[in-house]
């Protein structure tokens, strides 16, 4: 009986930890009570952690994750609705982050497999989907094309045709051209962007070239309006406003940019003004505000219907049909959607009274987004649209009070002082949100995009965009060129601006991109910064800046070799050496320079020190970029005379050098044997490679399809072609 105290106390000592641990429920609930609204503003974050746990993983997830979602979703309703909010939300956010996990796994699982299209010359036969000006020539999309008379294929086709093709097909026209047509190529390297998987989740078979004149087989039966409707607008407005206006000009108003020569594109990324010519929310703003406008006053014209109906709520609803239409007209590219969802929002909440244009209504938006088209996470154009909103709202909510204020003490100054600090916050809020992203993808910074779109944005809104919609509105009449003068004059004068700001020193500076970890570390900073209202939305600061200093830690790789083996490139302490054969691309060369921050490479040649760390003679380059690193050895075939015959590699005389590893454009076939290799072999099975030669480690050698793994969208193996089928 004397040990039963002694027992008791033990237990209530044992139990009390636990009962404190009884308590944390409620304390975070009283933590969290002042920021209840702002917590379904994580649900969309939560969806886009699941969509990238999709895409980062090396192979198929099962069918049973599709049935994950809804019993956690289910849940989480049960949970609200007995008063577990906490307990609710946290499993919600469990729930939608199987969903973002479960939609990309259901659209991989309900499209046709990438195309495996012949290596020479074929008649490709198709109806017109689409029809793109080029700088020279069209590009047309071709729809259920067939080759050589076979069967439809279920994915599309982009064939440019000859630039002196006379022909001028429209879409829904079936034509007929012998081209030349590949599948969509591997990354540049392992860890760059994936075109493959891009063009799986797009329908996109491949791309090629016309070796021919189209001919026209059939003219169009059933025309695609707005596909017909766009490619007549670009022919309007580009025989009125020939040259980089014009193509800017048709871009605006129908979104595509294939026609804009590549050196107006450079002026404006490096003024930090393309984002003028990708249409989004400023344009569909613009679009919307007149339509509103207009409409709002013809409705007050009319006394007899004004005083019988809300004006402001039947403008509403005839700006968002405009808005449907400038969506459907422009293509429905990430951007609109994005801004049109949340101008459907903004209208609910104008028909019901009820303000819309928040931060739920771009929450809503990105799940409606995600759902449709969940590889969009991936591309800048939904990261770099949805960062610079989310920053906006976020900011305006902040500096709300204090513009109010200023704008409603006396002195004439004030209300425009308001518009002009209103203006500079958008273009520095703006930059801010979206330089994580240019940094991830193209390796750019823009030093003064503030000070060119605090000129640029005006005379987009007040002068070519309503120009452009006059225009439009003209054309039925054949009387379009008067509006599109004015709309030239605007587009040549923000052209003007991109120029000059372009050619200020340093405006656009090469930097080292950052990783896929930092990117993910900036935008949970972002979210952090902006979502929470309490004051540790202040720790999201640190969270940014360590994601924008993260291309700091990243150790770049010191040779690549192409997935043709036509271009090689080593990294030396001096700057980059490529060794190019004909034929080797030179987007690729470019893309490896934006992964290694550089602007120029040096080509290889034969000398003593062709470089710090490289030593070349006409039959083999000896690389160490570092001291006391393992060495790489590059093999070259010697130049021959036409008609003579290459003789093989040499590899024999180099294998007592002690390489690490053997590197060639030509296949090694086995010489210095237990020296690893990297030929023309290699690639051909496992696509571009990474070499990375580390002291202490040896050579680190990284495929693409060790990068990627087994996925829908990633080729498998090429086989010999003197191997047997599989039984």
């Amino acid at each position: 009986m004397n040990n039963i105290p002694v027992t008791a106390a033990a237990l209530r000592g044992f139990a009390w930890p636990w009962a404190r641990l009884a308590f944390l429920p409620a304390r975070a609930e009283a933590l969290l009570a002042p920021e209840w609204q702002r917590l379904p503003l994580w649900l969309p974050v939560a969806m886009g952690a699941g969509v990238l746990a999709y895409f980062a993983g090396r192979a198929e997830p099962g069918a049973a994750w599709l049935w994950l979602p809804w019993p956690l979703l289910l849940l989480a309703l049960l949970l609200a609705w007995r008063g577990w909010r906490l307990a609710g939300w946290v499993v919600a956010l469990a729930g939608m982050a199987a969903l973002g996990f479960a939609l990309p796994l259901w659209h991989a699982a309900r499209l046709p497999p990438p195309l495996e299209l012949p290596a020479r010359a074929v008649v490709v036969e198709g109806v017109v989907e689409a029809v793109e000006a080029l700088p020279q020539g069209l590009r047309v999309t071709l729809a259920t094309p067939g080759l050589d008379g076979g069967e439809p294929l279920p994915r599309w086709l982009r064939l440019r045709l000859r630039a002196n093709d006379p022909l001028r097909p429209v879409p829904g026209d079936r034509i007929r051209v012998r081209s030349l047509v590949r599948a969509p190529s591997a990354p540049a390297y392992p860890g760059g962007w994936d075109f493959q998987r891009e063009a799986f989740f797009k329908g996109q078979g491949g791309s090629g070239f016309a070796l021919g004149p189209a001919e026209r087989l059939a003219e169009a039966e059933a025309p695609r309006r707005f596909a017909a409707l766009r490619a007549g607008i670009e022919h309007s407005v580009m025989a009125v406003l020939p040259g980089g206006a014009g193509a800017i000009s048709a871009a605006l108003l129908t979104g595509g940019q294939s026609a804009i020569p590549s050196a107006d594109i450079a002026a404006m990324r490096d003024s930090g003004l393309a984002h003028l010519l990708s249409v989004s929310g400023l344009h569909i703003a613009i679009v919307m505000g007149l339509g509103f406008g207009m409409l709002r006053f013809a409705v007050a014209l009319w006394p007899w219907l004004a005083l019988r109906v809300e004006g402001t709520r039947i403008a509403a609803a005839g700006s968002l049909l405009l808005g449907a239409g400038y969506l459907l007209l422009t293509g429905a590219q990430v951007p609109m959607q994005r801004s049109f969802a949340m101008a459907a929002l903004v209208t609910l909440g104008v028909l019901t009274g009820r303000r819309a244009l928040s931060l739920r209504a771009l929450a809503v938006a990105a799940v409606a987004v995600l759902a449709f088209n969940p590889a969009a996470l991936l591309g800048p154009s939904f990261q770099m649209s949805f960062a610079a909103v989310l920053v906006l709202i976020a900011g305006a909510e902040a500096m709300a009070p204090w513009l109010a204020g200023l704008r409603a003490a006396p002195g004439w100054w004030r209300r425009p002082a308001a518009l002009l600090l209103g203006m500079l916050a958008t273009s520095l809020l703006a930059g801010i949100a979206t330089t994580p992203y240019g940094l991830h993808h193209f390796g750019r910074l823009q030093l003064y995009g503030v000070v060119a779109n605090m000129v640029a944005v005006p005379l987009t809104s007040f002068l070519v965009m309503p120009a452009g919609m006059a225009a439009l509105a003209l054309m039925p009449l054949g009387l379009e060129h008067w509006a599109l003068a004015p709309m030239g004059w605007g587009v040549e004068a923000v052209l003007l601006v991109a120029r000059a700001v372009a050619g200020w020193p340093g405006a656009a500076i090469q930097a080292m991109p950052m990783p896929g970890w930092g990117l993910l570390l900036a935008s949970a900073g972002l979210a952090w910064l902006c979502l929470w209202q309490a004051r540790w939305r202040l720790l999201g600061l640190p969270m940014l800046a360590a994601g924008l200093a993260s291309g700091a830690l990243v150790t770049p790789p010191d040779l690549l070799v192409s997935a043709d083996a036509r271009l090689i490139a080593l990294r030396t302490s001096a700057g980059v050496v490529l060794q190019k054969s004909n034929g080797g691309s030179a987007f690729l060369r470019d893309a490896w320079l934006r992964g290694w921050a550089e602007e120029e490479a040096e080509a290889l040649a034969a000398g003593e020190a062709a470089a710090p760390g490289l030593d070349c003679t006409a039959r083999a380059c000896r690389f160490q970029p570092h001291a006391e690193g393992p060495v790489a050895l590059l093999l070259r075939a010697p130049k021959v005379r036409k008609g003579e015959t290459a003789p093989p590699l040499l590899a024999t005389p180099y294998c007592a050098e002690g390489a690490a590893l053997l590197v060639a454009a030509e296949p090694i076939r086995g010489r210095c044997p237990g020296t690893a290799r990297l030929d023309r072999f290699s690639v051909w099975r496992n696509g571009p490679h990474a070499v990375w030669l580390r002291p202490g480690e040896g050579a680190v050698v990284v495929s693409d399809r060790a990068w990627r793994g087994v996925r829908p969208w990633v080729p498998p193996p090429p086989r010999p072609r003197a191997a047997p089928d599989a039984q």
